[in-house]
This record gives C-alpha cells, sequence and structure tokens, in this order.
C-alpha cells in the first residue's frame, strides 16, 4: 500500500449514509474528506429490497436516530442509485481523492466490482456470506475484510474461503471493528487486530466506531495500515451513524496525528538518529581526574571521576584505566589519556 499511495497508512472517510440521501451533501463530504486529509471518500452501495428483508427489525443504534418501523424503510431513504455513485466516483476523482464503495448485497457488488475499484470491502455483516465472498474472491482484487461481531474462527474461515479462490494473504487486509455505533473504547480490542495480523499472516487495519480520534491513532502505533473512520458534516444530524462520525476539523486532527504517528515509529533498527550526533558529545561522559594526578601515580577509583563531556576515555573503559600508571600529571577535571 505504500508503494500505491506512497503512505504508510491508508485514510478512508467512511462518509457510508452520512450524505442523508442528499448528492449535495454527498459532494460536500467528499470535499471535505480531501481537505482532512484522507486518501480515499467511501461510501455505502445497496439495495433495499435486496438487503433487509421486510420485517427486518431496527438495529438499537438506529432506533436511537429513527422513526422508522423497519430496516428496509429506513435504508431505502438513504439509497443512491448505480449512476448516482459513477457521478460521485467521478466527482471525487476531479477533487483529487480517492474513492470507494461496499457492496452490501449480491446485485449491488456485480456493479460495485465492475468499477475495478482500488479496494474491495467485506462488511462485517458479510463475514460469514459465502457466496458474497466467493464473488469477491474471484474478482481478483485486493480486500478489507472487516470483522465486527466476528470470531476468530470466523474470520479465519473468510479469508481461507478468499485465498482458495486464488488471493494472497497480503492482497486481504483484515481490519478490526467493533460493530456499535459509538462503541466503547473499553471494547475495541486493538490488540485482536494485532493477534489476526499475526496469526493470519495478513496486513491488519481498524474500522473505528469509537467516540474521537484517539483508538484510531492508537491502532496505527499497534501497525495498522488502513484506517476508516465516519465523516460527517454534523454528528448531530439525524441519521444511524453521525453520532460516531467525526466532523471535519476533527477529522483533520486525526489524520495529522497519524502521519507523526507513522513517521515515529522509525524502521525497527535502534541506532543514532542524526539530531543525537553532536548531542551526544555533550551528554556522555569520559573518565577524568577527581583530584591532581602526577606523573607515576596509579590510577584507582579515589583518583578518578565519570564527568560529562564525552570528548575522552569512555567510561565502559573504567576497568582498563584502573592500575595503570600515569605518564603525565592530570589536574583536577582533566581527561584522563592512556600512554
Amino acid at each position: 500500500m505504500k508503494d500505491m499511495l506512497g503512505v504508510r497508512t491508508v485514510v478512508i472517510a467512511e462518509i457510508g449514509v452520512n450524505h442523508n440521501g442528499s448528492m449535495g451533501q454527498a459532494k460536500e463530504l467528499i470535499h471535505q474528506a480531501y481537505f482532512a486529509g484522507a486518501n480515499y471518500a467511501k461510501f455505502q452501495t445497496f439495495r433495499s429490497e435486496s438487503l433487509a428483508s421486510s420485517d427486518a427489525p431496527l438495529a438499537k443504534y438506529q432506533k436511537a436516530s429513527s422513526d422508522h418501523g423497519s430496516q428496509r424503510k429506513l435504508l431505502k431513504e438513504l439509497e443512491f442509485t448505480n449512476a448516482d455513485f459513477l457521478e460521485l466516483k467521478e466527482y471525487a476523482s476531479g477533487v483529487g481523492i480517492g474513492f470507494l464503495t461496499t457492496a452490501h448485497d449480491q446485485e449491488s457488488s456485480a456493479f460495485v466490482l465492475e468499477m475495478k475499484l482500488d479496494f474491495v470491502k467485506v462488511p462485517s455483516g458479510d463475514v460469514t456470506n459465502l457466496p458474497f465472498l466467493e464473488r469477491v474472491a474471484q474478482a481478483g482484487q485486493p480486500v478489507l475484510l472487516s470483522t465486527g461481531m466476528s470470531s476468530f474462527d470466523e474470520v479465519q474461515a473468510a479469508l481461507s474461503v478468499l485465498t482458495s479462490a486464488g488471493l494472497s494473504p497480503h492482497d486481504v487486509t483484515v481490519m478490526q471493528c467493533t460493530t456499535e455505533y459509538p462503541a466503547p473504547a473499553e471494547e475495541a480490542n486493538l490488540l485482536a487486530m494485532v493477534a489476526m495480523g499475526d496469526k493470519l499472516g495478513v496486513p491488519i487495519g481498524y474500522s473505528d466506531h469509537t467516540l474521537g480520534p484517539i483508538t484510531a491513532v492508537a491502532a496505527v502505533a499497534l501497525g495498522a495500515r488502513v484506517i476508516e473512520k465516519h465523516l460527517t458534516s454534523d454528528v448531530n444530524l439525524p441519521g444511524p451513524d453521525h453520532s460516531a462520525s467525526l466532523e471535519p476539523g476533527e477529522f483533520r486532527e486525526m489524520v495529522e496525528a497519524i502521519r507523526v504517528v507513522e513517521v515515529s515509529l522509525g524502521d525497527s533498527v535502534k541506532k543514532l538518529q542524526p539530531s543525537e550526533v553532536e548531542n551526544r558529545k555533550i551528554v556522555r561522559k569520559s573518565i577524568v581526574a577527581k583530584k591532581l594526578i602526577s606523573q607515576g601515580d596509579q590510577f584507582d577509583a579515589e583518583s578518578l571521576a565519570v564527568m560529562r563531556p564525552g570528548f575522552g576515555l569512555s567510561p565502559m573503559l573504567w576497568h582498563e584505566v584502573i592500575g595503570q600508571v600515569a605518564h603525565r600529571d592530570f589536574q583536577p577535571d582533566e581527561p584522563i589519556e592512556l600512554s
């Protein structure tokens, strides 16, 4: 991913359905995602009749922001056409930001896969959807596998479906996720993200539904290569996801923090850094005379001290110096030299 985008961590602004059914709002959020520093603006593609049955109840978080009696009625008001998504993709290209959208049903998946986007997102609700997984795998495109509500065994089984169809594990980024809006920080379980990467041999990422930017930034410090976070123009707007989203200013602060974390991670090799070179000479110490030492005196612990700066003999040579004979006089605080 670094070669693709020139960044260590891909940041996705999840607009999702925060457009509230308005193309104008969708385009404005694409602009906001760009100015916030995101690499992608992402949406959700679905046909409400194919995604939810007529009597599918609302989730608790959906009830909190909607008076619709069923998921299908709620989703219908948030649905865009295929032509809308093609227009948004072109619009994002003009703005200068990547475009992604998540398919949530078989019909929509065919359309999204035909768009040949940089990543195909498998949403948390489809981790156990075998036909959907097979269809995604057969497309041969890099996959973001979201794992909300899943056990490790379910994630492993989903990955097996994807790789058995020819995808390399390196093409599947496993995204830790907690499917609640907003999600409690204590249920983020970021260490599960790290463990999945180690056990499955895949890149890891984090789809964040917690309040604020802190958990997402922490995920980057733990090795997340993809961060997905909801973006809204106003967290108080009606709709299922706004309350778990960041407004543009806070989203930008999150991206800036992520970029600082990226460079601060370094390369894992412990070494002298360029900014430390001059400081090392001043802050480190040398073996010096604690008192007047005359030529011919034997160096001992009573006559020597360790003091700054570090221009002279290293204190690591202490035992080699002890017992040797001074080849000249040394004044107090003067660095010791051996003949």
